[in-house]
């Protein structure tokens, strides 16, 4: 029997022990009953005006109007999204830094890079996907090209002469496709993000591009572009004239980029869940579909483990994608 003096001694010893034995945490962070207290920041491997900076906004939006809490964009551009994605995976784990970025980090880079400066797997928590897109072939509209023959043909008739702009992996990997399966060259022209190579390609510096369709619709239906294919299976919504790059004479053709959310690595899993369900409900809402639907996305909410496997499934896409277009790791 113990002692009732020693109950209370060890009584008092209990909160002291526990707090030893227990997880580096805030105890507030742990549970995120009222999470978050404070502005989010989100950031963003592209500038202003690029499709993942519009789904960032979005999801901003959704996570402010649910808890009166400021969420803030920061777009960090540059470098194959490095700089953007190696700051978040090394910012505090607390809940208030999340990125929010896209195949190019989170499954092409892998295999375009030899090596990265952050794992994609190991660095991050995954949050949920937030949408799909396809990506459409502009060219200036007072180009020649009107076709994907045209531009073929042309590529043919020049052989290693055309340039073709990119402002992230997946819209060079789509002109790498195109190049693989039309059986032609071009020189490949990177920019920092999609918004400035729109502009060059319109300056005529460059002479087409395969875009994220969100930034460069505007541009078409201003008729300061001109839209040839785009790169999903079916006819886009939004641009219900233009062929599929199937339909155009590359049977099989398809890319579809995506963005997604990840907060650093060991953020505690209740604050995950707990962005998991803003984010979802926001996605889910009707204005979300509408939102998307504008600039040829779709919303498309997962729980954080349907994202996980979706990344590493997408990474081993990727990398057969890469592999057949004959690009070789930098």
């Amino acid at each position: 029997m113990v002692h009732p003096f020693k109950r209370r001694a060890i009584a008092r010893l209990l909160p002291v022990l526990v707090l030893a034995a227990g997880p580096a945490i805030p105890a507030r962070a742990a549970d995120a009953g009222d999470y978050p207290v404070k502005p989010v920041r989100v950031v963003v491997p592209f500038p202003a005006g690029s499709g993942t900076d519009s789904s960032a906004r979005f999801v901003a939006e959704a996570v402010t109007g649910q808890t009166s809490k400021s969420v803030v964009v920061d777009n960090r551009p540059g470098a194959n999204g490095f700089i953007a994605a190696q700051a978040v995976a090394t910012a505090p784990a607390d809940g208030y830094t999340m990125l929010v970025t896209t195949n190019t980090t989170h499954a092409a880079n892998a295999s375009l890079f030899k090596k990265l400066p952050y794992d994609p797997i190991r660095d991050f928590a995954p949050v949920s996907l937030i949408a799909r897109s396809g990506l459409v072939l502009v060219v200036p509209p007072d180009s020649p090209v009107h076709t994907v023959a045209d531009l073929t043909a042309l590529a043919r008739a020049k052989p290693g002469k055309l340039t073709f702009a990119s402002g992230s992996s997946s819209t060079r990997i789509a002109s790498e496709l195109y190049k693989m399966m039309a059986g032609v060259q071009a020189l490949h022209v990177p920019y920092k993000g999609v918004p400035v190579a729109l502009t060059d390609l319109m300056g005529h510096q460059v002479d087409f591009m395969i875009s994220d369709i969100s930034p460069a619709m505007t541009l078409i239906q201003s008729g300061k572009l001109r839209a040839v294919a785009v790169t999903t299976t079916q006819r886009h919504p939004v641009l219900k004239d233009v062929p599929t790059m199937a339909e155009s004479g590359l049977p099989g053709y398809e890319m579809v980029a995506w963005s997604a959310a990840f907060f650093p690595a060991a953020t505690p899993k209740p604050v995950v869940e707990r962005m998991n369900q803003m984010v979802r409900k926001g996605l889910t809402d009707s204005r979300a579909a509408e939102y998307f639907g504008r600039t040829g996305g779709e919303p498309a909410p997962t729980t954080p483990d349907e994202l996980a496997a979706f990344v590493r499934s997408e990474t081993q896409k990727w990398a057969k994608v890469i592999k057949a277009a004959g690009i070789e790791p930098e």
